[in-house]
């Protein structure tokens, strides 16, 4: 059986404005809900695990679907919010204090790490849907023998610390670069 983790492509949104925290909360939720670039060429290794899937299965992020949809044209396509990123927290307003949305990300995700979790899911919340949806994905799996998983950096990755408790084999950590594919196999 073969389970493989894919991250989404890159987003269109690409707004590098300067902005308060504040501001920052609208920008992750254009970030959710904007698709990808089309791009010219995309990944083999990639390519090749999600055509020979016999299930493909995404977030319900638009970003996840979209990416599916570029990657196997032709391929029924389950979307589940299961598989939905990690969320990062609100951050508290300092009027004065306007930084890029990377730096925010890298901040938000920090914190969120160290178990900050104001109005999001905390960690160990998101680590026990990863168990959830790991579970699923190997009952997929189960059934349909190579299922791909068309998802997001940081969740892919606990999805892969799961099935590796699982006795799943692959990679110890899932690659999170852009449209990048990491298989884990279990064989009887």
């Amino acid at each position: 059986m073969e389970i493989s983790l894919i991250r989404h492509g890159r987003s269109r949104h690409i707004d590098h404005t300067r902005t308060a925290a504040k501001e920052f909360r609208h920008w992750v939720e254009q970030y959710d809900s904007s698709g990808v670039f089309v791009e010219n060429q995309y990944p083999e290794f990639t390519r090749n695990k999600i055509s020979a899937a016999s299930l493909v299965i995404t977030s319900d992020l638009k970003r996840s679907a979209e990416s599916a949809v570029l990657l196997a044209p032709k391929a029924d396509i389950i979307s589940d919010a299961c598989f939905r990123e990690t969320e990062l927290p609100a951050l508290r307003n300092i009027p004065w204090l306007k930084l890029s949305p990377n730096v925010w990300l890298v901040l938000a995700r920090c914190l969120w790490f160290a178990g900050y979790s104001r109005q999001c899911e905390s960690k160990e919340s998101a680590k026990q849907r990863a168990k959830q949806a790991a579970e699923q994905l190997i009952g997929y799996a189960q059934k349909h023998q190579s299922v791909a998983l068309v998802g997001h950096g940081f969740f892919n990755r606990f999805i892969a610390e799961e099935l590796q408790k699982k006795g799943w084999k692959g990679k110890r950590k899932s690659n999170a670069k852009h449209w990048h594919c990491t298989t884990y196999t279990l064989t009887h």
